[in-house]
């Protein structure tokens, strides 16, 4: 009797999956998040978002990555914003013109201040879930020099900033969330197991949930310059029923 089980389970694949340990999502073996772990991650983005304004107000243009002549990308933007987040002296140590992984510059990722650090999970050391879209028509578009608000003809309340990716990255490497209309959107939501805060070129934090917004929709949110009129909620997956 056992002979015939052990063979029909063989036969119908069962003994894999009997066999098998289900793997654990990490975020599931985390405990729900808090109201002050939301309240960090969203003050975070608060702070990029004003950042970003001053940078964009004293220099006349968006932050971009940093390139070297040949236009190849050596360091990214959140470097520049170091200055405007209250962190002039570690902005002074990094080499402009050698890439993120320099001599120099490697060991500068581990001085990744508390403004990109990860809130509730963990990551390796240098990590950072805080980054923007780099495609055609997002907001870190490779090669552009946007000026606000002349930049975001969609309006700077209607276009995403930065996002809590679902993967993180170096926080000095010129790493971003890569966009294309044509392709699924990338993963949202490593913070907070799918939920979301995104903050939009107006300064605005908005709050999202990855599995139940319209990708759409949220689209464009990603592009600047569309044309289209957004509803917001849906992107966000935030509409009441």
């Amino acid at each position: 009797m056992k002979s015939i089980l052990f063979a029909a389970l063989i036969a119908c694949g069962s003994l894999a999956a009997l066999a098998a340990p289900v793997p654990k999502d990490k975020e599931a073996e985390l405990p729900p998040p808090t109201e002050k772990q939301l309240e960090a991650s969203k003050n975070n983005l608060k702070q990029i978002g004003i950042a970003i304004h001053g940078y964009s107000d004293t220099l006349g243009k968006m932050p971009a990555d940093v390139v070297d002549k040949d236009g190849k990308a050596l360091l990214s933007w959140r470097v520049l914003l170091l200055p405007y987040l209250e962190e002039e002296a570690l902005y002074r140590k990094f080499k402009l013109d050698e890439p993120w992984d320099s001599e120099t510059n490697k060991p500068l990722t581990e001085k990744i201040p508390k403004v990109y650090a990860p809130i509730r999970v963990k990551a390796k050391i240098g990590e950072t879930y805080y980054q923007g879209f780099n495609g055609p028509d997002a907001t870190f578009e490779a090669g552009q020099k946007l000026v606000i608000p002349r930049g975001f003809p969609d309006g700077t309340s209607n276009t995403i900033a930065v996002v809590e990716a679902g993967e993180p990255c170096i926080w000095s490497k010129p790493q971003d969330l890569p966009y294309n209309a044509s392709q699924p959107l990338p993963k949202l939501g490593g913070l907070f197991s799918g939920d979301f805060h995104a903050v939009f070129m107006d300064g605005a934090v908005h709050f999202g949930h990855s599995q139940t917004m319209k990708a759409d929709e949220f689209r464009r949110l990603v592009t600047r310059n569309d044309g289209f009129v957004v509803n917001t909620d849906a992107a966000l997956g935030t509409e009441k029923k």
